[in-house]
């Protein structure tokens, strides 16, 4: 039988603002435990919380942004649960008044754009943090992040795969680090995301039983995370098995889901409206001020890029990030033709900035640089082999490629007498394959072009190599 995949995600974003959610405390990452902690949110009896309005009008920033209906008016409500990292035994939310409403955001994957809907935006109070490593038989409980303003995404169930999810996590990503609401930095846990994932069999209406997924804190986690539980379901149901309403964890060490806790029955958090919170009350004036704040979001970026002669891949990959985007425009701006630029960026750049757990925001090349290369390559006086090399210096050093260049003495050889001899050399000691060759095995043109290359560390001519080939094999 065929299934399909049904994935919704939330999505938790830690607000970048300075102070927490309901006090005046310090929201700063990598405090000394509890430093960062006052009556309000530690849950002392009789304090108040007062409301932090930037936060309410970040979420609203991000409402904005993908496409929401802002509510004009909500309200808070108490989650109540127990558990040792919630100093309060309650947790204040939204439940049925949220702040935003109703958006998207568009995904492209395989070429093929996709609509994603939003169900809701709405805000809250993080908790704190549970430690066990170290504890020997007890856990510690830090609580600099109770308190924290936390806004949660919640997708509506439109995901059909594994890549479009962390397709959708990217883009939501992007767009909150554009508009300044979050720094979604996943590894610290201000960008965090939850799944729930069923199956069904195709052109099957009714949902399957889901689960959900917590602990995935890369895009690759959330993918890898999707694609082991929905073959785990499928297997289950192949042989005759029932799937079971639980929440499950992502172990990134083994590969697997694990079990964490059952919900066969829904849990019951008996939300009421806070008492020591007055309602939220936004207006059209307020919406407009917020609106003028928002600058140029990731889909207006891939349309200029394609403007610039990007084919919609390439221009897709450069403008989830401003910092990239900018990066391309001002190198094309120096002389470097668009398609030369992109191919840089998103092949080898992007591949020792992903090395490095970098984002483009922290690429120390400036467009002089890769303007500067990609000339040298163009004239002939590097390989594009070399260029790599160059490429790598220059990210490690700051220096310009023309520099390196001189300096390591890697100019290319276009001195055809000179790759001549190195080619004589190479097909005089390779008889067995240059017999191969004539007798119709084409691809060891490559094996002979690498040799040479290697033999002249990557300075010779790529262009001359391959034509002295040709004329001397007889092709």
């Amino acid at each position: 039988m065929q299934y399909e995949s049904v994935i919704g995600l939330e999505i938790h974003a830690q607000l970048s603002t300075d102070s927490k959610m309901f006090c005046g405390c310090s929201t700063k990452f990598g405090a000394e435990p509890n430093t960062q902690t006052c009556q309000v949110c530690i849950g002392m009896p009789g304090v108040l919380p007062v409301m932090n309005k930037k936060a309410i009008e970040y979420v609203i920033k991000t409402g904005l942004a993908v496409n929401c209906r802002i509510a004009p008016y909500s309200r808070f409500a108490r989650k109540n649960y127990f558990y040792p990292d919630l100093p309060k035994g309650y947790q204040i939310s939204q439940y049925e008044l949220p702040i935003c409403e109703h958006g998207f955001v568009e995904i492209t994957v395989d070429g093929i754009t996709k609509k994603i809907g939003l169900t809701r935006i709405h805000l809250e109070e993080d908790a704190g943090k549970n430690i066990h490593e170290g504890a020997g038989s007890h856990s510690f409980v830090d609580l600099n992040r109770a308190g924290t303003p936390l806004m949660e995404i919640v997708s509506e169930p439109d995901i059909r795969s594994p890549q479009e999810a962390a397709e959708f996590v990217k883009k939501l990503r992007a767009i909150v680090r554009d508009i300044g609401v979050c720094d979604g930095n996943m590894e610290q846990g201000s960008l965090r995301c939850d799944a729930n994932v069923s199956v069904r069999p195709v052109g099957q209406k009714e949902l399957g039983t889901k689960t959900e997924i917590k602990n995935m804190n890369s895009f690759r986690f959330v993918e890898k995370a999707l694609e082991y539980e929905i073959k785990r379901q499928i297997k289950i149901l192949n042989e005759g098995g029932r799937i079971v309403q639980e929440t499950r964890l992502w172990d990134s060490n083994k590969g697997i889901t694990e079990s964490m806790r059952s919900k066969e029955e829904a849990h019951d958090y008996r939300y009421f409206p806070e008492p020591d919170l007055v309602p939220v009350e936004v207006d059209n004036a307020w919406i407009e001020r917020i609106k003028e704040g928002i600058e140029e979001l990731p889909d207006e970026r891939k349309q200029s890029l394609i403007q610039h002669g990007l084919p919609e891949h390439d221009a897709n990959l450069l403008s989830i990030n401003r910092s990239s985007s900018d990066l391309f425009k001002k190198t094309v701006n120096l002389g470097s033709s668009s398609k030369s630029v992109s191919n840089l960026m998103i092949g080898d750049l992007r591949r020792i900035l992903n090395e490095e757990n970098k984002d483009f925001d922290e690429c120390p090349l400036g467009p002089e640089h890769l303007d500067g290369l990609l000339k040298l390559i163009e004239n002939g006086t590097i390989s594009g082999r070399i260029g790599k090399t160059v490429l790598e210096e220059m990210y490690k050093t700051g220096k310009h490629a023309e520099s390196i260049v001189k300096e390591k003495g890697l100019i290319q050889v276009s001195d055809e007498s000179e790759i001549e001899k190195v080619v004589d050399e190479i097909l005089s000691k390779s008889p067995k394959e240059v017999e191969r060759f004539r007798a119709g095995e084409e691809k060891l043109l490559g094996f002979f072009a690498g040799q040479i290359m290697k033999a002249t560390k990557g300075k010779a001519n790529p262009k001359i190599v391959n034509e002295l080939l040709r004329k001397k094999l007889g092709n």
